[in-house]
């Protein structure tokens, strides 16, 4: 029996504040599952929800946000056939209290959980979710909402192309899990641009070549054109800062495709495509893409190593960590790991 009250991590929207509180433990509907959390990945858009208006606008008085979540599944609603009570499972939440992240125990649709494999730890596949979520939709959904590559069947190459593609940013978490898929696709040369602390690991992901991020736009862009030798015509920004997207446009050759995490800020030339990507998980776009990832694949994917975790540091005080790990993030104090906490360890 699950309890009937837990912790929450609650962001006050008028005060701006965070606070620890007890609220109720949610009942699963028809085709849902209330998973217990063991794991609670952040992300930087939580605290955009707690800084910024325009984020704020979509939120209740008392929110709980978090959109990437581990545990064990501990209810199973009505209809549910593709998971069973005690499972341990991965799962991307939604903008709603009973589905958010910050919370010991929260409901998702059965239909969009994966079975974590033997031998990962929740820590590491609470990392997974939005980022895998976003980067799939970027490079496999249909243009004009992706890239338009065919997804692999399977946990193998499916070898659709052997053509570059660039990655701008690849040092972030959802640049690290886009050079996975290009790598799984079939992609060569991929080029990305990173703090070159990380060359190492990311190579060690697919990335074939990694380039200083801070180098001017006319070095990097000469760089590129040697490394490739052939156009360009496949671009992931998982930055999309305005001289990103310029750097990004300049690249491409005729025909190409620029796809972008933000809103766009440059206009493309004739035969030129820009992808807004959303990784929104119950956008209607998304919602059969995303169904059929989290069914049928990503559990593969991760259990064959085809798509590694990434690499963490888990926060301490349950979901009062979570208020000391925002402001890191805010700050930029972050790199090249995601920041994860324990919601049964609240006191």
């Amino acid at each position: 029996m699950s309890p009937v009250n837990q912790k929450a991590l609650l962001l006050n929207k008028k005060a701006k504040e965070f606070t620890v509180g007890d609220v109720e433990v949610y009942k699963p509907g028809p085709g849902e599952v209330l998973i217990k959390i063991q794991a609670a990945a952040l992300n930087p858009i939580d605290w955009k929800f707690q800084k910024i208006d325009f984020f704020r606008g979509i939120l209740p008085e008392q929110a709980i946000i978090g959109e990437d979540i581990a545990g064990d599944i501990v209810e199973v609603g009505e209809g549910v056939t593709n998971v069973n009570k005690g499972d341990r499972v991965f799962a991307q939440t939604e903008f709603a209290n009973s589905h958010g992240g910050f919370q010991q125990y929260a409901v998702s649709l059965a239909s969009v959980v994966a079975k974590i494999p033997h031998g990962v730890s929740y820590d590491a596949a609470a990392t997974i979710p939005v980022v895998l979520s976003t980067s799939y939709v970027a490079l496999h959904h249909s243009v004009p909402r992706g890239l338009g590559i065919p997804a692999p069947t399977s946990s193998t190459q499916s070898k659709v192309s052997k053509t570059p593609i660039v990655v701008l940013g690849g040092g972030g978490s959802v640049g690290q899990f886009f050079i996975q898929l290009a790598k799984l696709s079939g992609f060569s040369p991929i080029i990305t641009t990173a703090s070159l602390k990380h060359t190492e690991y990311l190579k060690s992901i697919g990335a074939t070549d990694v380039l200083d991020r801070n180098l001017p736009v006319s070095n990097l862009s000469q760089k590129i054109a040697e490394i490739a030798k052939v156009p360009i015509l496949h671009v992931f920004d998982a930055i999309s800062l305005p001289n990103t997207q310029e750097l990004g446009l300049g690249l491409l050759g005729s025909g190409g495709q620029l796809a972008v995490v933000l809103p766009p800020t440059v206009e493309v030339s004739e035969g030129q495509t820009i992808i807004s990507v959303e990784g929104v998980l119950r956008h209607p776009d998304n919602v059969e893409i995303l169904e059929d990832l989290y069914q049928t694949k990503a559990s593969a994917f991760v259990e064959s190593g085809a798509i590694r975790p990434l690499r963490y540091e888990v926060l301490p005080n349950g979901l009062a960590g979570i208020i000391d790990g925002l402001a890191r993030m805010e700050t930029d104090q972050i790199s090249g790991v995601k920041l994860v906490a324990h919601p049964q360890e609240t006191a």
